[in-house]
């Protein structure tokens, strides 16, 4: 049976990976070469901790406020673009404490369906990526964010998750590498770390050797739909057929989608993020930063990673290296000894995440086409639920009971 993968992205080819191991012969294609893009850039966690979606109350208050700086971690480029007042409209009516509350298990079950996943990968020869399970700490430095991360800390409990509150002084025991200037912490030591670009670059030689077919620098331009069933793809390139297709392309799903008469409210968060190598800067767990919503990642031994920011803006808008300012600053008011330089603009990425108008993504087979399954809007989750939602796909096209429920993960709930 031949399917058709749509995205070269972490999704994709984790959709690929257990494709492949099902037996299915596979073919993955992508606009790109696959050697950039969110599932590269990113801060490489896998975070159960993480089960608040994007679209919470407060958020959209808080955006209003930041969008007048150019620095600020979220901003909204005001548009009249209607993919654009769609998806904010949605976002809008999505961000509520109801939405919170009904979210968290979901994402949950399938943030530690992925690490365990991972942890199994991790153990199949050539598959380095160096996965360390050394845990989250987010850190607060006002009173406010100490009351909010009093609250997450029991609301992680009530699920199941491991979350400890601790002081500037555990803090600084459990950092001590240099001065770190906080009110305290959250520690989730069910959290983990992997370095991006060795995960996709040992995926794709992994797929490769076992039989997965790439093309890469193709964009999908139409379906090829017969009745209720998509014979194939069109591409820039030429035709390809397939048993089933499996969208899997990040923000573009959006359009993709759009042409199967599927409405997926969905637009690009861009996110930068800058990474050295060898440098003085010394983390020895994932951090983040929660007022400045700056994420820090140790990587592969010798490198550190710093990204963030949500920018909600046009796919073709150009960067802005003011909000690569304000990461760094950022970093500095919590790491005093930390003077980090400035980069030149090519040595700084930036990327679109998949952002769905609720926070959570779509996953699921489509009821006009029964061959088609859909993976994207994971947002900043990505890399984290990648390995649950290739497992998730594949056990959709091989129509078998899924790892977990995904109801809330339905692909039509915007129809």
């Amino acid at each position: 049976m031949e399917v058709i993968i749509i995205g070269g992205g972490i999704i994709g080819l984790s959709s690929a990976f257990y494709l492949q191991q099902a037996g299915y012969t596979v073919t993955v294609i992508d606009r790109t070469d696959m050697q950039q893009g969110c599932s590269y850039g990113n801060a490489g966690y896998i975070c159960p901790s993480h089960f608040v979606p994007l679209a919470t109350p407060g958020i959209v208050r808080q955006g209003l406020k930041w969008m007048m700086d150019p620095k600020s971690p979220f901003y909204i480029k005001p548009s009249l673009n209607s993919s654009m007042i769609s998806w904010g409209w949605q976002f809008m009516k999505s961000a509520t404490k109801a939405h919170v509350e009904r979210s968290a298990v979901p994402l949950r079950d399938i943030a530690l369906l992925s690490k365990q996943l991972y942890e199994e990968w991790s153990r199949i020869p050539g598959m380095d990526f160096s996965y360390d399970p050394q845990g989250m700490l987010e850190l607060f430095n006002t009173e406010e964010n100490a009351h909010h991360a009093e609250q997450t800390t029991k609301d992680a409990l009530a699920l199941g998750i491991d979350a400890r509150l601790i002081d500037r002084q555990t803090l600084q025991q459990m950092e001590p590498d240099t001065q770190i200037n906080a009110l305290g912490a959250i520690y989730f030591p069910g959290d983990a770390q992997l370095y991006p670009n060795q995960l996709m670059q040992n995926l794709i030689k992994y797929l490769q050797q076992h039989g997965v077919r790439f093309a890469g620098n193709q964009e999908v331009t139409a379906f090829i739909t017969e009745g209720n069933k998509v014979q194939g793809v069109k591409t820039t390139t030429g035709f390809h057929t397939a048993d089933h297709v499996v969208v899997a392309a990040g923000v573009w799903s959006r359009d993709l989608a759009r042409q199967l008469r599927l409405n997926i409210p969905m637009v690009g968060g861009r996110g930068y993020s800058v990474t050295f190598e060898d440098a003085p800067y010394k983390v020895r767990h994932s951090v983040i930063l929660s007022e400045a919503r700056v994420a820090i990642s140790p990587m592969n031994g010798n490198k550190i990673r710093f990204g963030g920011t949500m920018e909600i803006t046009g796919l073709n808008a150009p960067p802005r290296m003011q909000r690569v300012e304000g990461i760094l600053a950022s970093v500095k008011r919590y790491f005093p000894a930390y003077d980090i330089p400035l980069p030149s603009p090519d040595k700084v990425w930036y990327g679109y995440r998949p952002c769905s108008a609720d926070g959570l993504p779509h996953i699921g087979t489509m009821e006009r086409y029964p061959n088609v399954t859909v993976a994207t809007g994971h947002s900043m989750l990505g890399i984290s639920l990648g390995a649950a939602t290739g497992k998730l796909v594949s056990e959709l096209v091989a129509h078998v009971q899924p790892s977990m429920d995904i109801t809330p993960f339905k692909v039509e709930r915007f129809s």
